[in-house]
């Protein structure tokens, strides 16, 4: 019976080791997500320093890649010269590993130039998902969508089809 009683209390400190494993990746999760929201919310650039990778790399569906740690900040900082008031909440957040989805939405009103465009003055509000893979702590590529043909037109521009 002691036999027993021993390999219970081995498996319930290895459970107990492996809940606690996963509490500090969710802490450290956290921590990014609540990083990030100083970023974008506070204008605070200097967190992307701890909290993205020097090899950073964020696939979107309105532009080029960006790569590494300053075009993120210069498309941060582009962003919130377009949209000075732009607040970002994040919805729902998913972790699994090493890999990170959160659910977002955001606002803004554009007076200032966005996006090439110039301001309108007329405010905003759009969601998207993002999914980032995490690796030491920091970052290192994520895939971002959101409903950028929504946001423009809430802009006032319109969407036409191309010239045959």
């Amino acid at each position: 019976m002691n036999k027993y009683l021993l390999l219970l209390i081995a498996f319930s400190f290895l459970a107990g080791a492996s809940c606690q494993q996963k509490t500090d990746t969710e802490k450290e999760m956290k921590a990014l997500t609540d990083a990030n929201l100083e970023v974008w919310n506070k204008g605070r650039l200097s967190l992307f320093d701890e909290i993205l990778s020097p090899e950073i790399v964020l696939h979107h569906n309105d532009s080029e890649e960006i790569i590494g740690i300053e075009a993120y900040k210069e498309w941060v900082s582009s962003t919130r010269t377009g949209l000075p008031d732009f607040y970002v909440t994040f919805n729902e957040i998913i972790i699994k590993g090493e890999s990170l989805v959160v659910r977002w939405t955001a606002s803004g009103t554009n007076t200032g130039p966005f996006m090439g465009l110039p301001p309108t003055g007329k405010k905003v509000n759009f969601s998207g998902t993002m999914i980032t893979h995490v690796v030491d702590g920091k970052a290192i590529e994520s895939w971002q969508y959101y409903d950028g043909a929504g946001m423009l037109t809430q802009l006032g521009y319109t969407i036409s089809p191309p010239e045959q």
